[in-house]
């Protein structure tokens, strides 16, 4: 009796054990959801669908077994698609974690629906620090950059340049805010003082009025709390204004080497950003580089390069934890440093927020 009952319990501890280590439905299914039609399109897109495939791949296409898939989908830059979609990834089709999620009104409610279904999101592509600050989760991660990032890098650069008075031009959106905020208030602790600002609705395609407002405010910076076409179209149109000629400097506040290109060497005189990746780093990103540009036809930035990183750390944390549930899965990310080519000796803080050096 005594070693029946011994048997029973050991077949009860080794089904358990093993279906512990099963993977959900027999596959890890990761979703990247972001822009792939409008102003972010360039930003991160259909190429960080690439860079989550490429981790994939480079991972061996399988963890505990069991295939990796990758599925995408454009969220149009609106919460309420969005957040349909990711119901939907959730509810019918099995996804275990949904990344990328550019734009911050996007990024957060995706995030919040997340938290009540009990999957983890990894932004990559979003900046608000809302996502790790009033609004943060315990299965919310914040990877590549954040507006704080942004604003201690340009803001910080442009004020020991002399550049100690600002007014900015700010996208009507949380992220626009947040980027506006950080950087304002980083330029007054150094010394410096905010003239004044403007905002403008996101896709706009006429900066003239808000351009001149901030010609005439007279500030020795305009700081442009947008990002993609919008700040593409910003800078383009006050070339043509001669803002920069009449002595005034541009600050992109989120822009990335890859889109200077769009906007040519003329218009992007004078521009002054802060990029958390640099594809010609060292021979390990530009290894990468090569083999990005190769599927893409373009070099990769800081979201592309974050999103890679972002699949890795998630696959790496899953076999660790020898299942794809969320919470074993979360507490492995928290815990587990952060080397690949995007980052050296990252780590995850307490709120979700993964800190490296930019």
């Amino acid at each position: 009796m005594r070693n029946k009952l011994i048997a029973s319990m050991a077949a009860i501890l080794a089904s358990s054990t093993a279906a512990y280590a099963e993977p959900s439905d027999g596959k890890v299914k990761i979703g990247i959801l972001n822009d792939q039609s409008g102003v972010y399109a360039d930003f991160g897109g259909k190429f960080s669908y690439e860079a989550a495939k490429m981790a994939v791949e480079d991972y061996g296409g399988k963890v505990l077994g069991v295939p990796v898939e990758v599925v995408t989908a454009d969220h149009q830059n609106k919460p309420d698609i969005a957040s349909n979609i990711a119901r939907q990834w959730y509810d019918t089709e099995q996804v275990d974690t949904i990344m990328e999620l550019t734009t911050s009104s996007v990024g957060l409610a995706v995030q919040a629906l997340s938290n009540e279904k009990k999957k983890i999101t990894i932004n990559t592509g979003a900046a608000s620090t809302e996502l790790t600050g009033k609004q943060c989760t315990p299965y919310g991660f914040h990877w590549a950059y954040d507006t704080y990032a942004l604003a201690v890098g340009t803001g910080g650069a442009m004020v020991e340049q002399g550049g100690d008075s600002w007014f900015f031009l700010t996208a009507d959106y949380a992220f626009g805010y947040s980027l506006e905020e950080n950087t304002g208030n980083f330029v007054k602790e150094k010394g410096g003082k905010v003239l004044g600002s403007v905002r403008h609705p996101l896709a706009t395609t006429d900066y003239s009025s808000f351009l001149l407002q901030a010609q005439a405010s007279g500030a020795k910076v305009i700081g442009l709390a947008n990002a993609g076409m919008d700040t593409q179209n910003a800078i383009k149109q006050a070339a043509e204004f001669g803002i920069v000629a009449g002595g005034q400097r541009m600050a992109a506040l989120l822009f990335t080497l890859a889109e200077v290109h769009g906007i040519g060497l003329e218009a992007a005189q004078g521009l002054t950003l802060t990029e958390a990746f640099y594809w010609n780093r060292d021979d390990e990103s530009r290894a990468f580089g090569k083999r990005f540009f190769e599927r893409t036809g373009a070099m990769p930035n800081m979201v592309h390069a974050g999103t890679y990183s972002a699949v890795t750390s998630y696959l790496k944390a899953v076999e660790a934890a020898g299942t794809d549930e969320t919470e074993a899965v979360a507490a492995k990310l928290h815990e587990l440093p952060i080397n690949d080519v995007f980052a050296k000796g990252g780590k995850v803080a307490a709120n979700g927020r993964m800190i490296h050096d930019v």
